[in-house]
């Protein structure tokens, strides 16, 4: 069944299933590596987690007959990363409970819903202190720095302004020039050109850009200042967003350098 509150699964789940990574790697910050039994081929972190854990297809290919054979008693799923149908294929046998995480406040709750899930409440609200301590201690929210994020190429895609990725975005003061669209949209280079971009970042994920398609786009945009940037900080809404602000305060600097 779909889970619509965190008081819906009358038993500390000790089979775990998890289908995205930002949510396994909370998952193992709660401590709980015995119990996650299976993840996606995406989920990279912790490092020694794909060695160990039965890997079980893509995020956007779940090898559902695979998953139902390990009894699950609890899955981790998300709405966005996640196949609707495979999800719901998955929920007439087992317990499955979906996120949807669109801001830092919408990550803030997933953190306690998950705590309160696998009966890590103590571990998931110290979290949520950390990070919302962290975040509060950024000085650099209105600086409002007319930004582009580029996730793929060929063709060029952004992200529109109800992403977690634009959240991200306006807490390091940086304005997202395509947040009046939404989620993933196609642009083109004179878009970028025409749309007053002041600084245009290449995501490492899901695209690997790399340092040659700087050098690319920028003689088409000689007057935008392009960077690379962990896509990982961005987009992932688990743990890691305890290094988030750091990683913002050191790549504004890049920025406003020169």
């Amino acid at each position: 069944m779909i889970l619509h509150s965190a008081t819906d699964l009358k038993n500390i789940p000790r089979r775990i299933v998890s289908l995205v990574p930002s949510q396994t790697e909370l998952l193992y910050f709660l401590g709980l590596e015995e119990e996650t039994i299976a993840i996606t081929k995406f989920c990279v972190h912790p490092a020694k987690w794909p060695g160990q854990k039965i890997i079980i297809g893509g995020t956007k290919n779940i090898h559902l007959e695979q998953v139902k054979n390990l009894h699950p008693d609890l899955i981790v799923a998300n709405k966005e990363e996640n196949t609707k149908e495979q999800v719901e294929e998955l929920a007439k046998e087992y317990p499955v409970w979906v996120t949807n995480v669109n801001n830092l406040d919408d990550a803030l709750q997933m953190i306690q819903d998950i705590g309160q899930l696998t009966n890590t409440a103590l571990q998931a609200g110290k979290l949520v202190e950390n990070i919302t301590a962290l975040f509060s201690a950024l000085p650099i929210k209105n600086m409002a720095i007319p930004t582009a994020y580029l996730v793929w190429r060929n063709p060029f895609m952004t992200i529109g302004g109800d992403t977690f990725i634009n959240d991200m975005l306006k807490r390091c003061g940086l304005q997202n020039i395509f947040a009046g669209r939404t989620r993933y949209p196609e642009i083109t280079i004179n878009e970028l050109r025409d749309t007053g971009c002041s600084v245009l970042l290449l995501s490492s994920e899901p695209y690997p850009f790399n340092q040659k398609h700087i050098e690319e786009l920028q003689a088409f945009l000689p007057g935008i200042k392009i960077l690379l940037t962990d896509g990982e900080i961005f987009s992932w809404y688990g743990s890691r967003l305890l290094k988030a602000p750091g990683y913002f305060r050191k790549f504004l600097d890049k920025i406003n350098s020169g």
